[in-house]
């Protein structure tokens, strides 16, 4: 299609309402980045620019718990997660990028107490991952892990075998995502993207295409999380003053 992205293009989607968030003077945690296998596999087309924060932010961080990290050249600067410990600072980041890992999430508690450390009040934590009950989550946890790469590099051809990653879908309902955030401001909401997994081949995104249209959201969707993390309640008390 013209721009080489349909209407239901999940990562364009997720972009601009980042873009949205983002401002020139943010420190931005890309959160699980890896190696950054969209910057140095993918197209380099419109959607890739979006997504490329780097230069678009006063700083990136990326940080994951993988060291292949460090290789990360997305990024301005890159750090280690050792433990479920995020070296950073509290307080230290205005936005975190959360893309396609929460369904690797072993321990969520820990994992949200992190991003909660971590990010300003006012700040927003966005990620993007499967719904539980998405199609491609109930094929993956019926799918012993030694077999999942070998689906994924027929459904989706040139991903690598090294992006492939133990699936946990422990924070991957609307529910969850209430429960694991109380009290933040949450935008959440369930979206329904076109297919990824179709072999490279017309006829079969045509049919996930139809699949993705006549079924429930939740069956072929992707969830969309935006929460902010609240103010204290004496901030708060100055901000409805002024």
């Amino acid at each position: 299609m013209i721009g080489g992205f349909s209407t239901r293009d999940g990562t364009l989607d997720f972009y601009l309402r980042i873009r949205s968030l983002a401002t020139s003077d943010m420190t931005v945690l890309d959160l699980g980045a890896g190696r950054a296998a969209w910057f140095e596999d993918g197209r380099q087309d419109f959607v890739s620019s979006l997504r490329k924060m780097k230069g678009y932010v006063r700083s990136l961080i990326a940080a994951d718990v993988d060291p292949v990290v460090m290789n990360n050249r997305a990024c301005d600067s890159a750090v280690l997660i050792e433990e479920g410990h995020i070296p950073l600072q509290p307080d230290a980041v205005d936005l975190i990028i959360c893309d396609f890992v929460l369904e690797h999430v072993d321990d969520p508690k820990s994992f949200i107490d992190e991003v909660e450390r971590v990010l300003k009040p006012g700040g927003w934590f966005c990620a993007r991952t499967p719904h539980k009950y998405c199609y491609v989550a109930l094929l993956s946890r019926l799918l012993p892990n030694r077999f999942e790469s070998a689906m994924l590099s027929r459904a989706q051809p040139g991903r690598k075998s090294e992006d492939v990653f133990p699936k946990r879908y422990k924070m991957n309902r609307l529910k969850n995502i209430a429960v694991l955030f109380p009290g933040w401001d949450n935008e959440s909401f369930i979206y329904r993207s076109e297919p990824s997994y179709h072999c490279g081949r017309q006829y079969m995104y045509n049919i996930m295409d139809f699949i993705h249209r006549i079924m429930p959201a939740f069956f072929s969707g992707t969830l969309m999380i935006f929460v902010q993390k609240p103010y204290p309640r004496q901030r708060c008390d100055d901000l409805c003053e002024s």
